[in-house]
């Protein structure tokens, strides 16, 4: 850099100065000094591409000032048009552009917009982030927090700029998709719209769902999902809750399984749409039967309350009707988790069977008419899990690939898009009543019938009684639609329980020669006994008994759901349909031996 004076004719304002392409800039302040004593502070520029002439970095309003005294002198000297200029280097765009910007910011602060515009040219010549922060002393964070500004569209720049919206929406608005900010322009320039602004914005963007990562009892280095942060702050998001709760739940579930190796009587997990209130409980102690509660929260918060019993329980313990070893076996012998992997799977084989047995789902059908169910508006039933190895194994089981088959020759008999997740629970307006209505005129009895299987399968309850009746009627072979997966291994956490299957699959010596082995080990037994590997016989067909067509337990603890349901069943048997009892047995006709359930128009 060398200094010179230079003719205010052969200066112009380069396209690297901040104050380029824009209106003249305020000069007053310091017109009356350049009037008096003229520019005293040397300009920095830098050659222009004609010869002779330079284009001015910094100093724009110095020579906008010296402009207008040499307009007012008219005819002036040669040395009083001459300005003192440092001559940069030719080229370096990124030095030009620092330059300017130091200049400018020293002396008046630059709005964000503009810092953004200008640190996204630095950037483009090759100066980081790091550099940025130490040519302008600013902490790393604000450099971040203007370039954020490059996430949003041109306008909603322009909105900020013109200060028509505020911080905390722009904030928030770098963490939306540009479909989510063009869909909140759309509301902006609609004078009866509801402009989400601030905190609402944030839950505008996330559905409700925002989870923040201070939530995850998990390491975020080893989360394979997406984070996303307004980088205007430290706060940061999942993007997706699904996945979020994948890794959620991983951790809570090997922490249950802590506290049953630690010798808890038993771990209850809350699931976020489960009332819960932790002074509705009675504290108790580990040896006197109590229970530890993780309550999962939507926000993604998970608390872990110690030694808990319900107030009965506590009753009944001070009373002394529950002594310890009582209290310590009200365990059931599955988990919650494990019975809706239970139920889920048995629900699957049920509904897959039914599409071959039209004259049972038609009484079945009958009997919902009647009687009604919590099902019975019609909607189909929601087959939800929380955690995504249950949802993944039964989206994924013979049964469920089998009834979508028939659903979808179904939804093609009554005219549906076949992208239709299900056959019922449409939006009940006449139109679409009397559409379909019609359509089932016009098939045959036959299709209407196979019509009705996938319509009860569909609002069939997981779970209900209703599922071990139909199985047992139809006589379902569990195994032809179910084999053990990680999931169920994953599952099968209750070492009591282990031993008897391995004593199922190994028989009694190995479950006796092993009875002290960890569940790990006993896992590995039955599972090489299935796949019949590392040297060990192979079962073929097996399943545990709460998955069988009846179900059974495996301890005298109970708590299991499918042994519950099968009892009230039971209880419900007319003599007369007894198959113990004397009397005549309803007979079902056997399906038609050319009856196909795929494809139904046939």
């Amino acid at each position: 850099m060398k200094l010179d004076f230079i003719d205010l004719g052969k200066l112009s304002v380069s396209k690297v100065n901040m104050r380029y392409a824009k209106k003249a800039p305020d000069v007053s302040d310091i017109l009356p000094t350049v009037r008096k004593r003229g520019v005293l502070v040397p300009l920095i520029v830098r050659p222009n591409c004609s010869p002779g002439a330079f284009e001015i970095v910094a100093g724009a309003r110095r020579f906008t000032a010296a402009k207008i005294v040499a307009e007012e002198k008219g005819d002036a000297e040669p040395q009083e048009t001459m300005l003192p200029c440092a001559i940069l280097e030719d080229g370096d765009d990124a030095d030009a552009i620092e330059a300017s910007m130091i200049e400018n910011m020293a002396r008046l602060d630059a709005d964000e917009v503009t810092q953004w515009e200008n640190f996204v040219r630095l950037a483009k010549e090759g100066r980081t982030i790091e550099d940025i922060s130490a040519t302008f002393g600013l902490p790393d964070l604000m450099v971040r927090r203007v370039l954020a500004l490059g996430n949003l569209m041109p306008r909603i720049r322009d909105l900020y700029r013109k200060e028509k919206i505020d911080a905390a929406t722009v904030r928030h608005l770098t963490l939306a998709s540009k479909s989510q900010q063009r869909a909140w322009l759309t509301l902006f320039d609609d004078p009866d719209a509801y402009v989400p602004t601030g905190r609402q914005l944030k839950s505008w963007l996330f559905g409700g769902q925002e989870i923040s990562t201070d939530k995850a009892l998990f390491a975020l280095d080893v989360y394979k999902g997406q984070i996303i942060g307004d980088l205007f702050g430290k706060e940061q998001f999942f993007a997706d809750s699904d996945a979020f709760w994948t890794a959620q739940n991983a951790l809570i579930a090997a922490r249950s399984e802590a506290y049953l190796e630690a010798g808890w009587s038993d771990v209850v997990v809350v699931p976020p749409d489960t009332h819960f209130h932790v002074y509705e409980l009675t504290k108790a102690p580990k040896r006197k039967g109590g229970r530890v509660y993780i309550d999962a929260r939507a926000s993604g918060e998970v608390t872990f309350h110690e030694g808990y019993l319900t107030a009965k329980e506590a009753k009944r313990l001070e009373r002394g009707d529950m002594p310890d070893s009582a209290a310590k076996s009200t365990r059931p012998e599955v988990t919650s988790t494990m019975q809706t992997y239970i139920d889920l799977h048995r629900h699957a084989a049920v509904r897959a069977a039914l599409t071959g047995h039209p004259k049972v789902a038609l009484r079945l059908m009958v009997a919902h008419a009647i009687v009604g169910s919590h099902l019975w508006s019609v909607k189909p039933e929601p087959q939800t899990a929380r955690q995504a190895e249950v949802r993944e194994s039964f989206e994924t089981c013979r049964g469920e690939a089998d009834f979508d088959e028939n659903r979808r020759a179904v939804l093609a008999l009554l005219d549906f898009s076949a992208e239709e997740p299900t056959v019922t629970g449409g939006n009940g307006d006449d139109y679409s009543l009397a559409g379909v209505f019609l359509r089932l005129l016009d098939l045959p009895d036959r299709a209407v019938m196979d019509v009705i299987a996938v319509v009860m399968g569909e609002t069939l309850a997981a779970g209900s009684a209703a599922v071990e009746a139909v199985g047992m009627t139809i006589g379902i072979d569990i195994a032809s639609y179910w084999r053990a997966d990680d999931a169920f291994f994953e599952l099968l956490r209750d070492k009591e329980v282990l031993i008897r299957i391995v004593a199922e699959v190994a028989g009694e010596t190995v479950a006796a020669a092993n009875a002290n082995e960890k569940g790990k080990a006993l896992k590995r037994i039955v599972a090489d006994h299935l796949a019949g590997e590392n040297g060990r016989t192979k079962v073929d067909k097996w399943v545990p008994r709460w998955m069988a067509f009846p179900p059974s337990a495996y301890t005298t603890r109970g708590g299991v759901g499918t042994v519950k349901a099968y009892a009230k069943v039971e209880a419900a048997r007319p003599p007369e349909l007894d198959p113990t009892s004397p009397g005549p047995v309803l007979a079902l006709p056997a399906p038609e031996p050319d009856h196909q359930s795929v494809p139904l128009a046939a």
